[in-house]
């Protein structure tokens, strides 16, 4: 085998990359609120 096939093998044994599709649609809403309340509190932050 060349090592080209060897690298392209190990490649895809790895695990895959975080997505946002994989989770539950109530851990993207979750995700969602966090991210909102976060940016209001940089808001209000800002504006004090």
């Amino acid at each position: 085998m060349s090592v080209a096939h060897e690298r392209r093998k190990a490649r895809a044994a790895t695990a895959p990359a975080f997505s946002l599709l994989r989770l539950s649609a109530l851990a993207r809403c979750g995700g969602a609120l966090i991210v909102i309340a976060g940016l209001w509190t940089v808001v209000f932050w800002a504006l004090a």
